[in-house]
């Protein structure tokens, strides 16, 4: 049998860090396509909009051609099904995003037990990325080219610059 290899890497993405782009790109290799979902969440304030989020992460991944990015605002299983994916992929830093996002993948797999969850553990030198981190820094006018691609920085400081 002779079929397609989908993975899902969802996240919010606000902003994209290195350690995204570094599960993306290890991911790039395994399977057949990747598709980034940039999860809408309406209860959640968001620094950059789902559009930026978006248009940040194709530069991001320009050069990995089997690399798409989408948004949406459904639960990731259900988006999943719809693009016949089977796998989900998560990054995890350390023991308390892996406490996290194993439930996560419990609630998953209770709602389609046909969609596995791998995790990806970041590298060593990404451990200390939290997207969160990278904002506040950013407030503070901090440097945080270690942590996120050009194209991010600048973003970032074009949205921080108006605020």
């Amino acid at each position: 049998m002779n079929f397609m290899k989908i993975a899902v890497f969802p996240g919010s993405f606000d902003p994209p860090t290195y350690g995204h782009l570094n599960v993306i790109e290890r991911a790039s290799r395994l399977f057949d396509s990747i598709d980034v979902l940039v999860s809408v969440n309406p209860g959640k304030s968001s620094l950059f909009s789902a559009e930026e989020r978006v248009s940040i992460l194709e530069q991001m991944t320009a050069g990995l051609d089997n690399v798409v990015v989408h948004a949406a605002n459904t639960l990731v299983v259900e988006y999943a099904r719809k693009v016949g994916a089977k796998v989900l992929l998560r990054g995890i830093r350390n023991a308390n995003d892996f406490s996290y996002e194993f439930d996560l993948a419990l609630v998953n797999h209770s709602l389609d037990d046909e969609i596995e969850t791998l995790f990806v553990p970041t590298e060593q030198r990404y451990f200390t990325v939290r997207s969160s981190a990278i904002k506040e820094l950013a407030g503070y006018g901090g440097d945080v080219s270690k942590m996120v691609p050009p194209v991010v920085e600048e973003a970032l400081k074009r949205k921080l610059a108006k605020a």
